[in-house]
């Protein structure tokens, strides 16, 4: 972490400059209540549309490439048969307590342990949202290894992941599955990391980009718009698929999430393909 150019001494930062008029500072951030409790017109009348995706799973995809959206940043990706779990978060809250914090608007459509054989997880960053530690605990008793940004694996050792079995990556790096023809490398992104008042951007946040000989997938964790996704396009593209988060949008927060616009923008920069841009409800894509 010490030798990452990221690194200031004590946290990370972001090294690309932030566009201007990104954040609009004349909008105040959420309020706490707001964050923690909701607010108007921020929940939904009732459960969104969902679909079992189990009777899909069966079949291979025809094309090699299949995702399967469990909602927010939880993506089952199939790719030349591969399966690939990002940001896995089944617990019923967004937070350190599962008695207060921001709780989730559905269930997920399949349990847990209802998922076809996952083959790795990939973690882009160690927010709540993205980094659940019940479902960490019980995929730690699978097996199954984890690929993550650069010091996240504490978390995950932590939570009871056989170290052996965790790989950190800093932006650029890649790590090939073993076994399989599936490369993994992260990308950069533009936000933040911490799980605690005293830990802010104490471990790295990156986008990931999966590619096999055949497709090339790509996954934007959270970020904002940076002038960054071009470098990916042209290093690790052309993409098949892009993964792009939109739904934790607010005015004052547009220099670290996308939201539906910059998400268009993101999608130019990258080089375009076919897109997946995540509300939070499922359903499988061949």
């Amino acid at each position: 972490m010490r030798a990452n150019p990221m690194w200031t001494g004590e946290a990370f930062r972001n090294l690309h400059p932030v566009r201007p008029g990104l954040r609009d500072t004349s909008v105040p951030p959420p309020t706490l209540k707001e964050f923690l409790c909701g607010g108007q017109r921020r929940t939904p009348a009732g459960p969104l549309p969902a679909l079992d995706p189990r009777a899909a799973w069966q079949r291979a995809p025809d094309s090699g490439l299949r995702v399967t959206w469990l909602g927010h940043s939880t993506v089952l990706l199939e790719i030349d048969g591969v399966r690939l779990l990002t940001d896995p978060v089944w617990g019923a809250r967004a937070s350190p307590s599962q008695l207060v914090g921001p709780k989730r608007l559905q269930p997920v459509p399949v349990a847990l342990q209802q998922l076809p054989r996952v083959d790795a997880v990939l973690l882009s960053h160690d927010h709540y949202d993205h980094l659940c530690h019940p479902t960490v605990r019980a995929l730690a008793n699978t097996g199954v290894p984890f690929v993550t940004s650069l010091g996240v694996g504490a978390h995950l050792a932590a939570f009871g992941v056989a170290p052996e079995r965790i790989t950190e990556l800093e932006w650029w790096q890649s790590h090939r599955l073993p076994g399989t023809d599936i490369e993994i490398t992260a990308a950069p992104s533009q936000h933040f990391s911490g799980r605690g008042l005293k830990d802010r951007n104490a471990t790295l946040w990156s986008s990931l980009v999966v590619r096999s000989p055949r497709h090339r997938v790509f996954f934007s964790g959270d970020t904002g718009l940076t002038d960054q996704f071009a470098e990916i396009g042209a290093r690790l593209g052309p993409f098949d698929l892009v993964l792009l988060e939109v739904g934790a949008f607010h005015p004052s927060w547009g220099d670290i999430h996308l939201g539906p616009v910059n998400a268009l923008e993101a999608l130019r920069l990258l080089g375009g393909g076919a897109t997946w841009a995540s509300k939070g409800h499922s359903r499988p894509r061949r």
